[in-house]
């Protein structure tokens, strides 16, 4: 009788262990895991963009390293090479993505992320803070999943008080 108390008394808990599934917060991203390359443009021209995301430290993070090339122009004699480092990490306590970029103009954009779509092929990151800017800017980051070897950006800024505006569209593809 003894053993049917406990086993009654235990069997709540050991039943709600059983239950508890923990679900991987990366899955959304891990499409974006490797290497790629693409074409675009916006406000700096048409450019060639190479793209690498990584997980790093133990799976806590995703690195991204990007370099964008834009070819002289008329327009800009020169041509232009931006390179940006970005970090992808999960705040468990706020249960979101947060997403930080440090661009070779000295720009440090820190994202929150704004959406993600029921099928998770379209993510959104809008800044929280960009450093080195004017204040009142804002900048959004749209990631849209085409297939499992493409992924299309929008760079999108606002000036204060002002609607967003596309700066930059890139085609990906994986390598």
């Amino acid at each position: 009788m003894k053993k049917l108390l406990i086993i009654c008394l235990l069997f709540p808990f050991i039943s709600g262990a059983q239950n508890k599934v923990k679900v991987d917060p990366w899955i959304p991203f891990k499409s974006f895991i490797g290497e790629w390359t693409g074409e675009g443009g916006g406000e700096p021209g048409k450019g060639h963009y190479e793209r690498n995301y990584q997980f790093i430290m133990n799976g806590k993070f995703i690195e991204v390293r990007n370099k964008s090339t834009y070819p002289p122009t008329a327009s800009n004699a020169k041509g232009e090479v931006h390179e940006d480092l970005g970090y992808i990490s999960y705040d468990r306590s706020l249960k979101k993505f947060r997403l930080r970029q440090f661009h070779i103009e000295g720009f440090v954009n820190q994202y929150l992320l704004d959406s993600i779509s029921p099928d998770q092929k379209y993510i959104v990151f809008k800044t929280e803070s960009i450093e080195n800017i004017p204040a009142g800017w804002n900048a959004k980051e749209t990631y849209r999943i085409l297939s499992e070897n493409e992924l299309e950006e929008t760079f999108e800024l606002a000036e204060p008080g002002k609607e967003y505006q596309v700066y930059s569209k890139v085609l990906l593809k994986k390598k």
